[in-house]
């Protein structure tokens, strides 16, 4: 059991990545475990646009500042929500899938990061042709990585973890 949490806190945003591809079976079997994801009624909102094209990752890359790992990585999977599939938690769900996606990403020995989609909606929609009933949540950079971030300090739980009532501390 022990092992199963370690992986879980092992995982690390990648920013920086090798030239090499994965084979596009790795990502296929990334996304193939993503599609377990918990959702409401079991509605499975989401889709996964896997860009390669260097043109389409350029523009994703220039969205905002924070998706300029998309230049180095090999490749990107959107991750895009049908919104009258799942209507009041698409966002939720299509999140759920993101985490698989990356935590199966990361059992497969490859690296990726999180891009927030969120704030430029429009611009992804029209970079991928996705029709007006569904919205991208993230945009995943993908590939072997070529650092070793260490992890990052997480806040105590005496801070964030409540009994019975918000802000009552549990410790």
């Amino acid at each position: 059991m022990d092992e199963y949490l370690e992986f879980l806190k092992s995982r690390r945003s990648i920013r920086r990545f090798k030239s090499e591809p994965p084979p596009r079976e790795l990502i296929l079997r990334a996304i193939d475990t993503a599609r377990y994801a918990p959702s409401a009624k079991n509605s499975q909102p989401w889709r996964f646009i896997i860009v390669d094209d260097p043109d389409l990752k350029s523009k994703l890359a220039n969205i905002h500042l924070s998706a300029r790992p998309l230049y180095d990585a090999p490749l990107a999977i959107v991750v895009v929500c049908q919104i009258d599939e799942s209507p009041t938690s698409y966002m939720l769900d299509c999140a759920n899938a993101t985490l698989y996606l990356l935590l199966a990403l990361h059992a497969l020995g490859l690296g990726a990061v999180w891009i927030q989609a969120l704030r430029n909606i429009e611009e992804v929609k029209q970079a991928l042709s996705i029709p007006n009933n569904a919205i991208p949540v993230a945009i995943i950079a993908v590939g072997y990585p070529d650092e070793t971030p260490q992890p990052r300090p997480r806040k105590p739980l005496s801070e964030i973890v409540y009994l019975n009532k918000y802000g009552k501390s549990y410790m």
